[in-house]
């Protein structure tokens, strides 16, 4: 039997669109045993105002835990035994907290550990963020804190390598999401970006992008109100999002330090310093998702870890 923790994981940050990610304290936890077919138990909490419901999925080897766990096999010319996978999750789905990057991760990690880690951290990463297409998810998911990732193709290769740097993130700054009760797939979120974008919406971007760096590496928080400033996505996507808009400036005019989409969404996070400043945005933000939403109040997390 093993078990591994991997974290829930807010990506993009703003501008840092398919580069940034940032892991946070809400968990995915997956036990596996070796089994003579393959099966699935799943069961997430959906944290409401006043009650927790449970949900199940199909007991199918059709999921992103199986997928990524067969990957590492398939990575390493071996067949992938039976497995039993058992999953208590506490990351929502669907709502832009990395929930398909995290069970990817689980699969891969349980996988590698079991085959006495020939991938280790890093091909672990490699292997994740190649499946899921893009790496600011799969990225803190691993390694954990705040991580800026890049793909190139070493030494011409066909296929993508993926570089990342990780840093721990100021323990001062407080992390509140609020979550609303629906759905937003990646792909739909995907779809209502333009193909192209002007000049100065590339150079507004990289700036904003490369401020978020030293923020962080600086733990200078005054740099947050403009890195976390974003032309790329979120204009576009907050017409599948209701009051966002008005939400976030609500937000930004209590003391907010930055506001931001986390991910495809529809979650929307703020950082703040203070306890005066993030009750303020805790209100705010009871008040955008409604009775059957959640507002979270996390910290920064480390990468997935063994259990």
């Amino acid at each position: 039997m093993l078990a591994v923790r991997v974290p829930a994981t807010s990506a993009n940050l703003g501008p840092g669109f398919d580069v940034l990610g940032l892991a946070v304290s809400l968990y995915c936890e997956v036990t596996m045993t070796l089994s003579e077919e393959d099966h699935f138990y799943y069961q997430d909490a959906k944290t409401r105002s006043s009650e927790r419901e449970t949900r199940a999925l199909p007991d199918t080897p059709d999921n992103l835990i199986h997928e990524g766990f067969r990957k590492v096999y398939e990575s390493l010319g071996e067949q992938a035994p039976k497995v039993t996978f058992e999953v208590h999750n506490a990351i929502p789905l669907a709502r832009g907290l990395g929930s398909s990057s995290a069970a990817l991760v689980a699969g891969a990690a349980l996988a590698d550990k079991y085959l006495g880690e020939p991938l280790g951290r890093t091909g672990v990463f490699q292997l994740a963020a190649r499946l899921e297409g893009h790496p600011d998810n799969v990225a803190p998911a691993v390694f954990g804190g705040f991580t800026l990732s890049a793909g190139y193709h070493a030494n011409n290769a066909e296929a993508i390598t993926y570089l990342c740097e990780h840093l721990p993130l100021p323990e001062a700054w407080q992390l509140v999401f609020a979550v609303p009760d629906f759905e937003l797939l990646t792909s739909e979120s995907r779809s209502v970006l333009p193909d192209n974008y002007d000049r100065s919406d590339v150079v507004f971007t990289s700036s904003r992008t490369a401020l978020w760096s030293l923020a962080v590496s600086q733990n200078n928080p005054e740099l947050l109100r403009v890195a976390s400033q974003d032309v790329l996505h979120e204009s576009y996507r907050e017409k599948l999002i209701p009051n966002m808009a008005a939400c976030r400036q609500k937000l930004l005019d209590v003391g907010a330090l930055a506001v931001y989409l986390s991910g495809a969404g529809p979650t929307l996070a703020a950082i703040c310093l203070g306890e005066v400043v993030t009750t303020q945005c805790e209100v705010i933000m009871r008040q955008f998702v409604g009775e059957a939403g959640a507002v979270l109040n996390l910290r920064a997390s480390e990468g997935y870890q063994y259990l």
